[in-house]
């Protein structure tokens, strides 16, 4: 078995660590273990919480592109069924049922790491905990809410209905699209828990996985904060800047130990986490664990994005029960609240009484392109999707991407589109409006390498703007900083207060010499100097997944031009979604439509686990 492993190591099937793993559990006289160890290593690697034992059958093995090794892999671990591989891990020493400490826990069909079995199940407990309503006196919210809100109208206001939600629950989950008003929602939500609050000082927290997202989440409910009727005192509980996750946590440099944890939790009573389609399971599970026992927690997102970058779908997973409707005693206890009547279900998880969708775009109408688009990828219709693009609408346009002189079209946009950032630069702009003008335009890219990744554009996009006369970069090594570079941080450095997905724009600092300026979530600016940053890239063409919690006016989608398994419907989502008010869209038909045909799958036992709690 390990020379099977170590060719599918050379075919780029497994990677170095999932054949270190399986050497580390099991001896060579163990074949089943040895791939059933490996696989889930790399189930891990590709961002599945367990592996679905399933998996170990010749048509599925190695996702399937290396049929014969497959087929080889499974004779050599005895052509096992599904009884087999139950009856074997069961009664492997690397294996339990979670009542002791082995490497792999075996739950029913599915194969866990320890650790993603443990915050699995710490999560399930967490967001089932809260069968038990939050006590509130319904007058008085009814006409809080009322006022915050108005009062019931024919339409139901999903808005209010959510924010019903999250004031009678300690942990409320508030899924959206783009337009639908979540920050809105979460504005007059915290109003009417301060009201609700009297004399109580709230303290309120906000975060986000990403600075970005953190420093939209500031900006946004400042400004939504801002148009509500409260008191001065009441405003002042009003956070006036959002955390990143990470931040908000302590992250200790050099370290993966958080300052914050069971033992020294968060000094909060409310805690917003926006985004939180990106919250991996992992971080879900340690931010649960620092939160105190009485504090409520809303999370905000959008079901339909892509799953974080790393292992699990959380927000996904929950929001699946929104589909079972309200219990008979919530639905009534929302109607007394909201004025609106909604239809109780008999039967469902107790999770769905925390949730809600909203529904209704205030952003995007029946005349916006985007939004016809978007609704249309969502739902897998690829006809419609096309017919989106086909130029009746003024803000999408779709652009072949099949000729040499198509590339070179694409090429020519990215420069225009970076054009009016870079005058600023030349012009002596000061910081704050230069990356203001720089987050109006934004390539964004399936891949990494090659020429339709971020490697290749932003390569081939700096050699244009240099043609232009619009950068100034030397040859060599020293050319690689010049002014106006933008970068984003692809590294956490907490000393430093810079993290993951941040963008920095090169330009001079108070002493002429180039310095690397960021916009803090508070607004503030922070220059760093070249040499000091952590790890990190130029950020003319990021990835869609890097984009996550941001928006721009004019957002430009690249896609190659053949189909590759990473390009899914749920990247497409949330790609056209980060555009504002214009997109452009660079694909062939073929490879667009097979990514509309294709959903994410994120294999986890959070949905069951949830469901199993009634």
């Amino acid at each position: 078995m390990i020379e099977i492993l170590n060719q599918a190591l050379m075919l780029g099937a497994l990677r170095p660590l999932d054949v270190h793993f399986a050497q580390i559990v099991a001896s060579h006289d163990e074949p089943e273990l040895l791939l059933a160890a490996a696989c889930l290593s790399a189930e891990a690697g590709a961002g599945h919480v367990c592996l679905l034992l399933d998996q170990l059958s010749p048509e599925n093995l190695f996702n399937g592109r290396q049929p014969e090794l497959a087929l080889a892999a499974w004779q050599a671990a005895g052509q096992p069924d599904l009884a087999r591989w139950q009856q074997r891990l069961a009664s492997s020493a690397a294996v339990s049922d979670g009542n002791s400490a082995t490497p792999m826990v075996l739950q029913q069909q599915r194969l866990y790491l320890q650790r993603m079995w443990q915050s699995e199940g710490e999560v399930a407990a967490f967001i089932s905990s809260d069968a038990v309503p939050q006590a509130v006196e319904e007058g008085q919210l009814r006409a809080i809410l009322d006022q915050l809100f108005g009062e019931a109208a024919d339409e139901a206001d999903w808005q209010k209905i959510a924010a019903a939600v999250a004031a009678t629950r300690r942990i409320a989950v508030i899924s959206g699209g783009p337009g639908t008003g979540k920050t809105t929602t979460v504005a007059k939500l915290l109003a009417a828990l301060v009201q609700l609050g009297g004399d109580t000082r709230l303290r309120i927290q906000l975060a986000a996985p990403t600075g970005k997202a953190a420093a939209r989440l500031t900006e946004s409910l400042g400004t939504a904060s801002r148009q509500l009727p409260l008191t001065p005192e009441q405003r002042a509980l009003f956070p006036v800047e959002a955390a990143t996750l990470h931040r908000l946590l302590g992250a200790q440099p050099n370290s993966q130990r958080m300052r914050y944890h069971r033992g020294n939790p968060l000094h909060l009573d409310v805690l917003v986490v926006d985004e939180a389609s990106m919250v991996d399971l992992p971080m879900m599970a340690r931010l649960i664990a620092a939160l105190p026992p009485e504090a409520r927690v809303i999370f905000l997102g959008d079901r339909d994005q892509l799953a974080s970058v790393e292992a699990g779908a959380v927000l996904g997973d929950i929001c699946r029960f929104a589909e079972q409707g309200y219990s008979a005693e919530r639905a009534a206890q929302l109607a007394r609240l909201t004025g609106y009547a909604l239809q109780g279900q008999p039967v469902g998880a107790a999770v769905r009484d925390s949730l809600c969708l909203l529904r209704k775009s205030y952003r995007f109408d029946a005349k916006s392109g985007i939004g016809q688009l978007a609704l249309a990828v969502n739902a897998g219709d690829g006809k419609q999707a096309m017919a989106a693009l086909n130029g009746r609408y003024a803000d999408v346009a779709g652009y072949p991407l099949a000729e040499t002189e198509d590339y070179q079209q694409l090429l020519d946009a990215c420069v225009a589109g970076y054009r009016d950032y870079l005058k600023r630069v030349a012009a002596g702009a000061d910081a704050a409006t230069i990356l203001k003008a720089f987050g109006r335009f934004q390539v964004l890219c399936a891949l990494r390498e090659g020429p339709f990744g971020v490697t290749g554009l932003n390569e081939r996009i700096e050699s244009g703007l240099q043609r232009a006369g619009l950068i100034r970069r030397n040859p060599g090594p020293a050319g690689r900083w010049y002014l106006g570079r933008p970068v984003m941080i692809g590294r956490n450095d907490s000393a430093l207060g810079l993290f993951n997905g941040d963008i920095g724009i090169a330009l001079p600092g108070a002493e002429g010499e180039l310095r690397v300026h960021f916009q803090l979530p508070d607004g503030s600016i922070k220059s760093v100097q070249p040499s000091r940053l952590p790890a990190h890239e130029t950020a003319y063409a990021m990835t869609v997944h890097k984009s996550q919690g941001s928006e721009f006016d004019h957002t430009l989608l690249v896609l190659p031009n053949h189909y590759l398994p990473v390009l899914t419907r749920e990247l497409v989502y949330t790609a056209i979604t980060r555009a504002r008010q214009q997109l452009s869209l660079y694909a062939t038909d073929k490879v667009l439509l097979s990514a509309i045909r294709t959903p994410t799958q994120r294999r986890s036992g959070l949905a069951e686990r949830l469901q199993a709690r009634e």
